[in-house]
């Protein structure tokens, strides 16, 4: 092994001390990828969970009967649907927990909509119009609130 010379020294250190870090380039963050998020691409999927895009439409079922809100729910993502709506919020309410005198079949840890509503959103006539569903983000209802995910109109 060769020893430096004085002069490769010098230079070394003169080198060595105008040096400046490099700084790590940040690693590429992973993408999710089409299919696991029910026909969504990842980055649309993301901005979802984070609550970052506005909604195209709200529907409030708040204080209809079972069958009222069957019916409007169906109407309004069949009209959403084709005018070109995507995102849809459809807000059911947390419902409340019935007191501890009550009777026991009257007890449910939330209301009826909010239970009823995803089984609707499942049903055939509905599930042909919807990409995605899930819980809405705080921002747009939160546990009281669902997003609805509509499939591009043909």
């Amino acid at each position: 092994m060769r020893k430096a010379s004085d002069s490769e020294r010098k230079e070394f250190e003169r080198d060595f001390k105008l040096a400046r870090p490099i700084k790590p380039k940040a690693a590429p963050r992973a993408t999710k990828k089409s299919g696991g998020s029910g026909g969504l691409d990842g980055n649309t999927q993301d901005r979802l969970d984070r609550g970052l895009i506005a909604p195209d439409a709200t529907l409030d079922l708040h204080g209809m009967t079972q069958e009222r809100a069957h019916r409007t729910l169906s109407r309004f993502l069949t009209n959403a649907q084709q005018m070109g709506s995507r995102l849809i919020v459809v807000v059911t309410g947390k419902g409340n927990p019935r007191p501890a005198d009550a009777a026991a079949w009257t007890q449910s840890p939330h209301g009826v909509l909010k239970e009823m509503v995803p089984r609707w959103l499942a049903e055939p006539e509905l599930k042909r119009l919807i990409a995605r569903t899930q819980p809405a983000h705080i921002r747009h209802g939160g546990g009281g609130a669902l997003y609805v995910y509509l499939r591009k109109s043909k």
